[in-house]
């Protein structure tokens, strides 16, 4: 037992002093490659075997004979050793090169492009990491294209709907001033229209601007989706009488939410605002409320013969209004024209903005004979 000892004593001094001149050595390489660290590993794990053998063997006063055969063996397994820790250094290397070329490819417009040899478990886990950091860049850059192309078509459509009342109103202001105004008074009334639906376009702008600064600020409370609905068909129930619209909110479910009541009042009167113009004279404009697990789930149908397919998904996007034949036109001297009319296909942006600032949800959906909007509003947690 005490000879054993004393081997061990021989052994541990022999591969510490190989391992502490090694370890300085280590630790300068560490900014180095990865292949030569390796190497050094490999090379001063060889140094502190043959070193802590040696001192064995002297301390064993072998023969020289048996000394030099075990010199040998301890040779070759050097040999062996180190060709082994080469050959893992320059896979590592290749492996870190091909994924730093790959990495080349993060954000780009084909996408991350995997190394096709295989790679160690830390290498290939980066690998899945930038592909999926990759995708996310993709997904980014294409959100971020759509709404500069939705930033551009809004700047188009206000551009267009300015100068349209604008133009209204210099002409009417010129007549006014050359006295060639038959009626003043009827001339003034469009004055005060398109005066009007100027306001009504600045005060959307200035919603959206709130909602998507995230400056929106809502004041919940408990309120019924039947007084809700009944405050927004009562606002809208002139202009569907002038248009010759018929409003039907029968279905409509004293279900609790908490909610701003203001502005959920002005979402189910863009929603229902958009229906009447939309919807042919005689038409019917249903409003509907109705529990769906924890969501309460408001509708309003018009009849306005459906949206195209490829449209429906761009619906809510701001200033999208789907062709020019929803473009408002110029109002005659003294033509009444309502706030409906004055859009600048901000309405449904604003509604999928406060209804989504009420954790919610809004969709749109066709139907027979036209479409059906619908906004998903969190059910209120019933009082203990």
């Amino acid at each position: 037992m005490k000879d054993l000892l004393l081997i061990a004593l021989y052994a541990a001094l022999g591969a510490g002093i190989a391992g502490l001149l090694g370890w300085p050595v280590i630790r300068l390489l560490r900014r180095r490659s990865v292949a030569l660290s390796l190497f050094c590993v490999a090379v001063v794990t060889v140094l502190a075997m043959t070193s802590g053998t040696a001192a064995v063997a002297q301390a064993m006063f072998l023969s020289d004979h048996d000394f030099g055969v075990v010199i040998t063996v301890l040779s070759m397994a050097a040999v062996v050793s180190l060709l082994t820790a080469a050959l893992l250094g320059r896979q590592a290397v290749a492996g870190s090169r091909a994924l730093t070329l790959a990495a080349r490819t993060v954000g780009s417009d084909t996408g991350f492009a995997a190394p096709a040899e295989p790679l160690g478990s830390e290498l290939a886990a980066l690998s899945a990491e930038l592909s999926a950091t990759s995708a996310r860049l993709a997904e980014s850059r294409t959100r971020e294209k759509a709404l500069e192309h939705s930033r551009r078509e809004l700047i188009a459509w206000i551009s267009h709907d300015l100068r349209t009342p604008l133009a209204g109103l210099r002409a009417m202001a010129e007549a006014l001033e050359d006295g060639v105004a038959e009626d003043p008074a009827r001339y003034l009334l469009g004055i005060r229209t398109e005066v009007d639906r100027l306001a009504g376009m600045v005060d959307d702008l200035f919603e959206l601007s709130r909602i998507q600064a995230g400056a929106l600020s809502l004041s919940l409370a408990r309120v019924s989706v039947y007084d809700l609905v009944g405050d927004a068909i009562a606002g809208a129930y002139p202009l569907a009488r002038q248009r010759g619209i018929r409003l039907e909110g029968e279905e409509v479910a004293a279900e609790p939410v908490e909610v701003d009541g203001r502005e959920i009042t002005r979402v189910l009167g863009n929603l229902l605002v958009n229906a009447i113009r939309s919807t042919p004279e005689d038409g019917v404009v249903a409003v509907a409320a109705r529990r769906e697990a924890d969501e309460v789930v408001l509708s309003v149908t018009d009849g306005c013969g459906g949206i195209p397919e490829q449209d429906l998904t761009r619906v809510f996007e701001t200033g999208w209004r789907g062709g020019t034949a929803r473009t408002p036109r110029a109002a005659a001297p003294g033509a009444r024209q309502d706030h409906g009319d004055s859009g600048a296909g901000l309405g449904l942006a604003i509604v999928r903005g406060i209804v989504e600032a009420h954790s919610g949800r809004a969709s749109v959906r066709n139907v027979t004979g036209g479409c059906c909007f619908e906004i998903a509003l969190p059910a209120a947690v019933a009082p203990r």
